[in-house]
């Protein structure tokens, strides 16, 4: 039974973006039903078909959803949702929901380390350092561009296999595993090298993640730089109460 809060201080429109967005996670709309139409669920909420129409055109303008006449409402095919929980393979990840990524792009190169990727290494910007840039995606579109820039604590040699799982390579040729990251999420948009990279027009929004990546030691060996198309990948947080 989908409900709404009408007493709550969390405005209607913000309420039923947010139904939306829970009701596509069901199986049966991953696998392509269609969700009930307009008249349905503002009956159902007892709101008006505006506000029920506002927030499913929300997700028709990030590519959630795919609406057409005469046919109904859908989850966009090709929009995927990964989760941070736990440290876990991306392609590995990918795999279980039945999608094999490809790699689009992959350079590795020896570089000077750039201002954040020296400050998060705690290195001097004339350090040197292996840069790992990758394009990745699914069924022929590039999803995601990362750029991870790697400590020479680790000792890489510049003749690691990248194609094959990122912290899977790292802990067979370094013996590091992860142990602990730092998170940051940014909005930012598309630039005329990223948008060639990723087949998107110039200007599109993209989500911006940068994490650093600790060992058990507490020192940090990777700092990366990842724009998603947010049209094409949601990317989600599993949050737990802590014991107080």
């Amino acid at each position: 039974m989908l409900k709404l809060d009408h007493q709550s201080s969390i405005p209607l429109r913000a309420q039923v973006e947010q139904l939306l967005r829970e009701l596509v996670r069901r199986p049966e709309y991953q696998r392509g039903a269609l969700l009930p139409d307009e008249v349905k669920l503002a009956t159902q909420l007892g709101i008006s078909r505006g506000t029920v129409r506002s927030g499913i055109s929300k997700l028709v303008f990030e590519g959630v959803l795919e609406r057409k006449a005469g046919v109904g409402t859908r989850v966009c095919p090709g929009h995927v949702e990964s989760g941070i929980r736990a440290w876990r393979s991306f392609t590995r990840e990918m795999a279980a929901k039945g999608i094999k990524v490809q790699n689009f792009r992959l350079d590795y190169h020896m570089v000077p380390a750039n201002a954040e990727a020296a400050q998060a290494l705690q290195l001097n910007s004339a350090n040197k350092v292996w840069r790992l840039d990758r394009v990745r995606g699914w069924n022929g579109k590039p999803v995601l561009q990362s750029t991870s820039w790697f400590h020479p604590r680790l000792g890489l040699k510049g003749d690691e296999d990248f194609a094959a799982p990122l912290y899977e390579t790292l802990e067979k040729t370094t013996g590091v595993r992860p142990h602990h990251a730092r998170e940051e999420f940014l909005g930012t948009i598309a630039n005329t090298h990223t948008a060639h990279l990723l087949h998107v027009a110039e200007g599109t929004p993209l989500l911006l993640r940068r994490h650093t990546v600790f060992d058990p030691g507490n020192r940090a060996f990777e700092f990366a730089e990842v724009c998603y198309v947010s049209a094409r990948f949601t990317l989600t947080m599993d949050m737990r109460r802590g014991a107080e």
